[in-house]
C-alpha cells in the first residue's frame, strides 16, 4: 500500500524528555567516547558547561520517540517490515546537558514514490522547554516495494 499523501505537512504533538546524566554516561561508554566531559560534571563544568555533556548523537535517542510516533501512526500505510534508513542528518544548535528538559515535535516533511519505493521524509524539531532551539534531525525512510504494489493493485483493480 503506498503512503498517505494527505500526510505530507503534518505535525504530532510535543513529546519531552528529561537528560540524565546516566544516560549520557551510558550512550557515551556504548559508542566509546572517552571525553570526560561526558563523563565527569567536573571536567563538564570546567569546559564551561553546567553538567556533563552528551555526544552529539544522543540526539537520535531524544529523537527515535518522535520518529517511532510517525512510523506507528495507522492512517499512514507504512508497512514497517519493509522500511530501511535512507539517511540521518544532524543539525546542532547547542550542546545537550544533562539536566535538560527537551521538547520533540516531529513533522512529514514529504512523501514521494521513485522506483516503486516510498520515500517520507521526516524532521524533528528538538528545544529546551523554554523553546531554545537545540536540535534538528532530518531522515529519509525507504518503503521498499511499497509504491509499485500500490500501483499494481491500481492497475488490477
Amino acid at each position: 500500500m503506498a503512503l498517505d499523501q494527505s500526510f505530507i505537512g503534518r505535525e504530532y504533538p510535543p513529546l519531552t524528555y528529561t537528560v540524565g546524566r546516566e544516560k549520557i554516561r551510558e550512550f557515551a561508554e556504548a559508542i566509546g567516547d572517552t571525553n570526560p566531559v561526558h563523563h565527569d560534571p567536573a571536567a563538564a563544568r570546567a569546559a564551561g558547561y553546567h553538567d556533563v555533556v552528551a555526544p552529539p548523537t544522543f540526539a537520535a535517542i531524544v529523537n527515535l520517540r518522535a520518529m517511532n510516533v510517525i512510523t506507528g501512526d495507522p492512517e499512514l500505510g507504512l508497512d514497517f517490515s519493509r522500511v530501511v534508513h535512507g539517511d540521518q542528518t544532524f543539525v546542532h544548535h547547542r550542546p545537550i546537558q544533562a539536566g535538560d528538559e527537551l521538547v520533540t515535535v516531529a513533522h512529514v516533511d514529504n512523501i514521494m514514490a521513485r522506483a516503486g519505493n516510498d520515500f517520507l521524509s521526516v524532521r524533528a524539531e528538538i528545544t529546551t522547554a523554554d523553546g531554545e532551539p537545540v536540535s534538528t534531525l532530518r531522515a529519509t525512510l525507504v518503503a521498499r516495494g511499497t509504491a509499485a504494489a500500490a500501483a499494481e493493485q491500481e492497475a488490477g483493480a
